[in-house]
């Protein structure tokens, strides 16, 4: 079963120094059949202006992945962490008990990237961050597995039964992604336009899939994120 979801009919904000599109219910848009898709209870595509970000603020049992499109992302937390991360790098956070961050574009340029969450498969962990500086050329007509399980095999491990990956499709060319049975995916079209199975996404649009492979053809240069995960009824 695949579902489009078209960018245009997606959740909105406008706060000035940062723009939001928001794939599920979050802050002030509201759609209560629009919470969550399996484990995922977020994704946000933020464009944060230069100089400017998100202050010190609280998070608990979640686990949060943060994906660069363009410019850069300066994290701090209340563990001592601090790390600026650029187009394609991630940086994971688990909040657990209970732990402060701050997220910050301190470059010259507007800062584009997704900021994923997923709940945990257990309330009480400790907090915990990480970060992965990962080579463009990783993704580039290839799946790039970027975060797992703690039973995965990706340099980023999260708490939970999720798989995220990226993928840049150069124009033309093919690729196949399974979904298999009792799994679930759900792809984020973040640069470019494909034709996915018999659905054309374009920039800013997403695909829920559930329990049936994929093929994409590159429509031009695109750019993906999927994350793949247990099928929840």
């Amino acid at each position: 079963m695949l579902k489009k979801l078209d960018h245009t009919n997606m959740g909105k904000s406008n706060l000035g120094w940062l723009r939001s599109i928001f794939h599920f219910s979050f802050a002030e848009y509201y759609n209560p059949q629009n919470i969550q898709f399996g484990k995922l209870r977020v994704v946000n595509d933020d464009l944060v202006t230069p100089g400017t970000g998100f202050d010190f603020h609280p998070h608990k049992e979640m686990e949060i992945i943060s994906y660069v499109v363009n410019g850069k992302l300066t994290h701090g937390d209340s563990m001592g962490n601090q790390n600026t991360i650029s187009r394609g790098h991630v940086q994971y956070m688990s909040a657990g008990t209970g732990v402060f961050h701050s997220e910050h574009n301190l470059g010259e340029e507007t800062l584009r990237f997704l900021q994923i969450w997923i709940y945990p498969d257990q309330a009480g962990y400790e907090p915990n961050y990480g970060d992965h500086r990962f080579d463009w050329d990783e993704r580039q007509n290839k799946w790039l597995l970027m975060v797992s399980s703690k039973n995965g095999s990706a340099p980023i491990k999260i708490n939970q039964d999720v798989n995220i990956y990226a993928l840049e499709l150069e124009a033309g060319k093919e690729i196949e992604f399974p979904v298999d049975a009792n799994r679930q995916a759900y792809l984020v079209q973040v640069e470019g336009s494909s034709m996915i199975n018999t659905v054309t996404l374009k920039t800013r649009d997403a695909l829920e899939i559930v329990e049936e492979n994929i093929f994409i053809k590159a429509n031009e240069t695109a750019h993906f994120v999927i994350l793949e995960m247990e099928k929840i009824s």
